[in-house]
């Protein structure tokens, strides 16, 4: 494996770091919104007026977009270098089926999260940054997670989410070189903890509010 392939690696999975960060914040933000109204806007507010979250969030969103980018790219020239494919052999024919489709889940995961930004960043966030007054946040939750097709579409994405972390999780800590005897395993077991964690806790939320939980 040469410099620059290793160094793939390690950017691939430093990005991710971002992607996990970004998700935990958000899904600790946003669960609040199922507790109650004044306590999801209380929290919105201070990410919208916390300097630190104000310069954090954009950055790891930035490394989220970022790895998703590095991901479809990577899989493109690895594509390119086996053009015929190739068969899985011995141990490798047990590869998960997330591990077998990463590139499509990123695809996934990509598109409808310019779906989602345009319908809450753009109408919340970027209407503060442009000195609007912007949505109310409770009340752009409510409104969009009543609709049937765009709580299918929200669905869709965290499972898909969920199926990226589940592999990418523990192979981001084997690409910086974790011995794959001891430690792999057991960020296997954390992966699949932290990825049922953020599945069931971004689902919650749509499901919670289609029901008619939320408040006035």
């Amino acid at each position: 494996m040469n410099l620059s392939s290793i160094g793939r690696k390690v950017g691939m999975s430093i990005s991710g770091m971002f992607l996990l960060l970004f998700l935990t914040i958000h899904l600790a933000i946003n669960l609040t919104s199922v507790l109650s109204r004044e306590a999801y806007e209380a929290a919105y507010g201070l990410m919208d007026e916390n300097l630190l979250i104000q310069v954090m969030v954009p950055i790891l969103a930035l490394g989220f977009m970022v790895h998703i980018l590095m991901g479809i790219i990577l899989t493109i020239k690895n594509r390119k270098s086996r053009p015929q494919g190739y068969q899985l052999k011995g141990k490798f024919r047990n590869v998960s089926w997330a591990s077998k489709n990463m590139f499509a889940l990123g695809l996934i995961v990509l598109g409808l999260l310019a779906i989602h930004l345009s319908h809450f960043w753009a109408k919340m966030q970027l209407q503060h940054w442009m000195g609007n007054e912007g949505e109310n946040p409770y009340d752009l939750m409510k409104i969009l997670f009543s609709n049937g097709w765009y709580v299918a579409m929200y669905i869709v994405w965290i499972l898909a989410l969920y199926f990226h972390i589940s592999h990418g999780f523990w192979s981001m800590f084997q690409s910086l070189g974790m011995s794959p005897g001891k430690w792999i395993p057991r960020f296997q077991v954390i992966s699949k903890i932290y990825s049922h964690i953020i599945m069931i806790g971004f689902m919650l939320i749509p499901v919670y509010f289609f029901l008619g939980f939320g408040q006035p």
